[in-house]
């Protein structure tokens, strides 16, 4: 006869869930105090505490991870859901759940370095927001007369910079704000010396770089801080980061970017040859152009000259051509003036750039202004306001003399009537001197 307690499994101890999910955490922390785990990443998560969790998984498995926001922080790329990455771990139970995971301590993509996808990831990103754009980016001033510098100050870059400045032109004031610019903590000294030099009164040009190196090297120019700083500057930013060979996203935020940083001092001041060389070409470009349109503005004035009714001013309209003739000599005299002056004291140039300029301005304000007087007096003087109106002008002896009274009309003769467009030949019937204008006005009224 069967006992009671027969078929039944003898308890000779018995687990709570804690002791259960206690003693698999740590026979997994055992067996896998540290593990490499290659998989896809699913289920992306951020929290608010900056810590990430998410899933890596394959053909036929699903195991969950987490990393901490101090591990999160080294990371230089972007984890997203799809991206093949190789993890780096500890495999522990979150005990709450009895869930089994991985606490991951270091992220590499599959296939490709962490540094350059990191570049990827980071350029597409600023490129989408337009932060690449032409037309966002400024033209460097064309004689600036102080520059920010911000790079190491014991590097080869801040020498070769210097050294090409001093041979361009020594009386460039130049302003250098230290600033590390590889390892640790470059970053952000970089955009903190963006950010001061922006804001550094009288500054008109910033050139922020260092010398060459790997990608480790240049990774400071590659943050996305420094992206940033150089797109809120208030001055233009020129990029010399490297060697020719070298792209940083630095070089495709700034304004201007240097092959090297001695391309970059360059860039930033011309020799003064080149400035004469500059300021002549313009002075004749604005001479051409001033001289185009005062022929224009003649060919206009000859034009209206031609026509019937302006034949009794032609004596007015001869002074105001000489007007013209004598404003556009004096123009090329200023201009011609101005060109020796450049040419005879070459090391005053920047100062009689400046100079010309102020003239040339006040120039161009001269002949509009006076423009404007002679298009106003002859706008006075035309009679074509008045006939827009719907008047005419009646012209005896085959329209070469204007009738001005009804005395200057008889029965009999031919006349030719104007109108603002247009013009017709009539043969007067009769004069009647008597009637009024007004009583015909009176009369279509009534």
């Amino acid at each position: 006869m069967a006992t009671k307690n027969e078929g039944l499994v003898k308890r000779d101890h018995v687990y709570t869930v804690s002791q259960v999910t206690e003693i698999v955490k740590t026979a997994l922390e055992v067996a896998f105090p540290q593990v490499w785990v290659e998989g896809e990443v699913s289920g992306y998560k951020k929290a608010a505490s900056g810590h990430v969790f998410f899933s890596l998984k394959d053909e036929k498995s699903v195991i969950k991870a987490v990393m901490w926001q101090s591990t999160v922080r080294k990371v230089a790329f972007d984890l997203k859901d799809g991206l093949k990455v190789i993890c780096r771990g500890k495999i522990s139970v979150y005990e709450p759940r009895g869930d089994y995971q991985l606490y991951v301590d270091l992220a590499e993509p599959k296939g490709k370095g962490a540094l350059q996808l990191a570049f990827e990831q980071l350029k597409e990103r600023l490129k989408a927001e337009g932060l690449f754009d032409e037309k966002r980016k400024r033209k460097l001033p064309l004689r600036p007369r102080t520059i920010g510098v911000v790079t190491s100050p014991t590097g080869a870059a801040i020498r070769d910079i210097l050294r090409v400045l001093e041979r361009r032109y020594a009386k460039l004031h130049v302003v250098i704000y230290p600033a590390r610019v590889q390892g640790e903590g470059a970053a952000g000294e970089i955009v903190e010396g963006i950010d001061a030099l922006g804001a550094w009164p009288g500054i008109d040009v910033l050139i922020v770089g260092r010398g060459g190196g790997s990608i480790e090297d240049l990774w400071a120019f590659n943050e996305e801080p420094v992206a940033r700083a150089i797109a809120r500057s208030p001055v233009p930013v020129i990029s010399a980061v490297g060697h020719e060979v070298d792209v940083t996203i630095a070089d495709f935020v700034a304004d201007v970017r240097a092959s090297t940083p001695s391309a970059a001092a360059e860039m930033v001041i011309a020799t003064e040859e080149q400035f004469v060389e500059k300021i002549t070409q313009y002075a004749h470009r604005l001479g051409e152009l001033l001289r185009y349109a005062i022929q224009d503005k003649r060919s206009d004035v000859t034009n209206l000259a031609q026509r019937r009714i302006f034949q009794n001013f032609q004596v007015r309209l001869a002074n105001l051509g000489r007007r013209v003739d004598d404003l556009e000599t004096r123009g090329k005299n200023v201009l011609r003036a101005d060109r020796q002056a450049i040419a005879e004291h070459k090391g005053a140039a920047l100062l009689a750039a400046e100079k010309l300029g102020n003239v040339l301005v006040r120039t161009v304000g001269e002949h509009r202004a006076a423009w404007e007087r002679l298009a106003a007096a002859l706008n006075a003087l035309s009679p074509l306001g008045v006939l827009k109106k719907g008047y005419t002008l009646v012209w005896k002896e085959g329209g070469l003399r204007l009738a001005n009274r009804i005395e200057d009309i008889a029965a009999g003769e031919t006349v030719a009537v104007s109108f603002f467009k247009g013009e017709f030949s009539a043969r007067v019937e009769s004069v009647d001197r008597k009637k009024l204008l007004e009583s015909r006005f009176l009369k279509e009224g009534s």
